[in-house]
């Protein structure tokens, strides 16, 4: 059971993604500017901050299994370089294909300057607002239909971040937490000890 310090910091959390939500929906038009409080208030009422997803292929190996993992990730509702860092592994919608969510890892934030292998490919710096993410499986070809990661794609608008993976279950005894940067493994610390049920994911399988 969480202690008293570990639920304060969750309500917190709690908040925040309550008005990040609600933030949201406002800049996409779906509620008006007087429904804001009211939408924050259903928010901390209801739902959670996480979700089950299963991931299956190659392209996250050896971090996830190829055959298929239940993966518990925790939403960003408006994320930005103060909610989603380099190292993290995140669920986001494919810029090519808005219908299929995608689970790679953040290689690098707007303003970092990308450096190509190749001598005649010029550098850039990632525009505001995007980042590069990547598939872990580094013997993946950019060139591979499957790899759909940002040197197929490009810079990703950080808009298109769904949510960071922060557990995942391969079967009952083989489960544990995702490798995410220090910083988001902190922050989601709170949310791992009140909103993982491993029975419960399981069960999934």
């Amino acid at each position: 059971m969480a202690s008293p310090v570990t639920w304060a910091r969750y309500f917190v959390t709690r908040i925040r993604a309550s008005f990040a939500q609600s933030l949201r929906s406002y800049e996409v038009g779906d509620i008006k500017e007087r429904e804001i409080y009211d939408h924050v208030f259903k928010n901390l009422l209801n739902g959670r901050l996480t979700f089950k997803h299963l991931v299956k292929g190659t392209e996250m190996a050896p971090t996830f299994a190829s055959q298929g993992e239940t993966l518990l990730i925790r939403s960003l509702p408006r994320p930005s370089p103060r909610s989603v860092f380099v190292g993290d592994v995140v669920m986001l919608k494919d810029p090519r294909n808005p219908d299929t969510n995608l689970v790679r890892r953040v290689a690098a934030l707007e303003g970092e300057e990308m450096l190509s292998t190749h001598a005649e490919d010029e550098s850039f710096k990632l525009a505001p607002g995007t980042c590069w993410v990547l598939c872990d499986n580094e013997s993946l070809s950019p060139k591979v239909p499957e790899s759909r990661d940002s040197r197929s794609f490009g810079p990703l608008p950080l808009s298109n971040i769904i949510g960071r993976a922060i557990y995942g279950i391969r079967s009952a005894v083989d489960h544990g937490f995702v490798v995410n940067s220090d910083d988001a493994m902190h922050v989601d610390s709170p949310v791992l000890a009140v909103e993982l049920d491993v029975e419960d994911m399981v069960s999934e399988k």
